[in-house]
C-alpha cells in the first residue's frame, strides 16, 4: 500500500512540474500584458507587476483596425466550420453505408491526400484560385472546407461503423431516404463526434497563419492571425502591446476549448479504430 501510494506521489510530481513548465510562457505573457513600461525589462524579472495596467488591452486593440481583423476571422471561422461540419459528416456517412464497388479503393484514395504537404498544394491552390478571381477575398478560406477534409472523413466514418445497421433498416422501412436517414438519424447521433471535428477546425482556422498571408493583400481582409503579425512588425519594441495583443487572441480558443472539453473527450473516444 505504502509503494502504491508513493508511486502515485511521484507521478503526480512529475505532472504538476510538467504542467507548470508549460504554463510558465502563458503565465508570463499574461502578466506582461498588464504590466507597466518600466517594469518589462526589469533584472532580474519581475512576474508579478506592481501596478496593474489593465488598459493596456484597449490601447493594443486601437492601436490597429482589430475590430476588422475580428470580424473577417469570425466570418472565416463560422462559414468554413460549417462546411466541414456538413461536407465530411455526408461523405463519411456515403463510405460507411453504402455498398458499392471501389468503396475502400476510394477511400484510401482520400486517406492518401493527408499525405500531400500543404507546400506542395501551395502554388496550385493560387493559380487555381486567380484564375477564378478569388485572390483577395475570403473565398479561399472557406469554400474549399465544403468539400471535406480526409482526416475529418476518416474520423467520422470510424464512428459511423460502431453505429449498428439496424436503424438504417427501421427508417427504410418507414419511408425514408438515404438522406433524411443520414439528416433525422445519424447527424443527431454525431454530435460528440461533429464537435471533435468543428473544435479541431475552429482552432486551426483561427490560428491559420499562412494561407491568408498569401491569399490576401488588402489589410481590410485581413484575419487576426495576419493583423497580429502585421503589428508586430509595426510595434516590435512596444513589448506590453504585443503581449496585450496576443493574450486577447489566445483567449477566445482557450475558453471555446474548456468549455467543449466534455464533447471533445466524448468524441475522441467514440472515434476509435472500430470495424
Amino acid at each position: 500500500m505504502f509503494k502504491k501510494n508513493l508511486k502515485k506521489t511521484c507521478v503526480y510530481i512529475i505532472l504538476i512540474f510538467f504542467s507548470l513548465l508549460f504554463l510558465a510562457p502563458f503565465f508570463w505573457l499574461l502578466t506582461t500584458s498588464v504590466k507597466g513600461p518600466e517594469e518589462v525589462f526589469l533584472f532580474p524579472p519581475k512576474w508579478i507587476p506592481t501596478t496593474w495596467h489593465f488598459e493596456n488591452f484597449m490601447k493594443a486593440w486601437n492601436l490597429q483596425p482589430f475590430n476588422l481583423f475580428l470580424k473577417n476571422s469570425l466570418i472565416v471561422v463560422v462559414l468554413s466550420t460549417i462546411g466541414q461540419v456538413f461536407s465530411s459528416s455526408l461523405v463519411a456517412f456515403g463510405f460507411a453505408r453504402f455498398e458499392f464497388r471501389g468503396r475502400n479503393f476510394l477511400f484510401m484514395i482520400v486517406l492518401a491526400t493527408m499525405m500531400i504537404p500543404w507546400d506542395v498544394t501551395m502554388i496550385p491552390l493560387y493559380m487555381q484560385f486567380n484564375f477564378l478571381g478569388w485572390i483577395n477575398t475570403l473565398k479561399p478560406l472557406i469554400v474549399p472546407s465544403y468539400f471535406g477534409s480526409a482526416f475529418f472523413i476518416f474520423l467520422l466514418r470510424q464512428f459511423l461503423m460502431g453505429i449498428p445497421k439496424d436503424l438504417d433498416e427501421a427508417a427504410k422501412i418507414d419511408g425514408a431516404n438515404a438522406f433524411q436517414i443520414y439528416w433525422k438519424i445519424y447527424l443527431p447521433l454525431m454530435k460528440p463526434a461533429l464537435v471533435l471535428i468543428s473544435v479541431f477546425n475552429i482552432l486551426g482556422t483561427w490560428n491559420d497563419y499562412l494561407g491568408p498571408l498569401i491569399f490576401l493583400n488588402d489589410q481590410r481582409k485581413y484575419t487576426l492571425s495576419l493583423g497580429l503579425s502585421q503589428f508586430k512588425g509595426m510595434n516590435g519594441v512596444d513589448t506590453t502591446s504585443m503581449m496585450a495583443i496576443t493574450t486577447l487572441i489566445c483567449l477566445p480558443p482557450l475558453i471555446m476549448f474548456f468549455i467543449a472539453q466534455k464533447h471533445i473527450i466524448d468524441g475522441v473516444s467514440s472515434t476509435g479504430l472500430k470495424g
